[in-house]
């Protein structure tokens, strides 16, 4: 799958990109915590000019039912170590496997590990990027298996040098396709709770009853105007402020 662009586009910086699939991952069946670990593989992705997030919504629904538990290490001789992907998606592989990578070089200086049985094994290529930002020179090489190598590479604490990926998508962003970025805008929205008048009175900090009292804070001589989380806005009916 490639990211080529062929209508207008728009240019997305980190922020909004990892934003948006922090939103989507946790719509998934990841565990707790674990879509932290993978919320940049999209942006990555798509700076490569891999899958990015034209295979973000494509393979939601196989993401959604992700079982990283399922990835086990097959067989392991020294440095060398097959990793079985227990048929998810290598954006789920790559965490276990950057670290799996780490712990081989720091035992033996060096490391290769071969994934078989992941979906989408192009995407491992995103090892090569990630792995500066974790003290490893990590090639990739494309084949049945996908194979990997690593050796140490000591971080500097100049993302210029140790994730140049990253420091140019934080300086110049990436050009994602409009149509795309804001299908995946409304899916992301998706794990919001819908705004009404009840999900506007639990906001924040602090709870506003029904009757204007405020639980959670007692700091009430500001100038905070409440008023809109007791009622509907003023253009909207109270059916309106509640639909789904």
């Amino acid at each position: 799958m490639s990211t080529a662009q062929t209508g207008p586009t728009l240019r997305v910086m980190p922020r909004e990109m990892r934003l948006m699939s922090e939103r989507i991952f946790s719509m998934t069946g990841l565990p707790k915590g674990f879509f932290m670990a993978v919320q940049d593989v999209v942006m990555y992705s798509q700076k490569l000019d891999l899958g990015g997030f034209a295979m973000l919504e494509e393979r939601f629904p196989t993401l959604r039912d992700a079982r990283p538990d399922r990835i086990s290490i097959a067989s392991e001789d020294g440095a060398k170590l097959c990793l079985d992907g227990g048929g998810q998606h290598a954006w789920s592989v790559l965490p276990a496997l950057i670290d799996l990578l780490g712990e081989l070089v720091a035992r033996f200086g060096e490391a290769e590990i071969s994934v078989v049985n992941a979906l989408d094994p192009e995407e491992l290529r995103i090892a090569e990027a990630l792995g500066g930002r974790t003290g490893l020179a990590v090639n990739v090489i494309a084949g049945t298996p996908v194979v990997l190598t690593a050796e140490a590479r000591p971080v500097t604490g100049d993302v210029g040098r140790d994730d140049p990926l990253l420091w140019d998508v934080l300086t110049n962003g990436v050009q994602i396709d409009a149509e795309l970025w804001w299908r995946i805008y409304h899916l992301a929205k998706k794990a919001l709770t819908p705004d009404s008048v009840v999900s506007r009175r639990h906001a924040g900090p602090m709870i506003v009853n029904q009757d204007g009292t405020v639980i959670g804070r007692k700091d009430n001589d500001d100038e905070t105007d409440i008023s809109f989380l007791m009622s509907p806005r003023s253009t909207e009916t109270e059916a309106e402020s509640t639909k789904q």
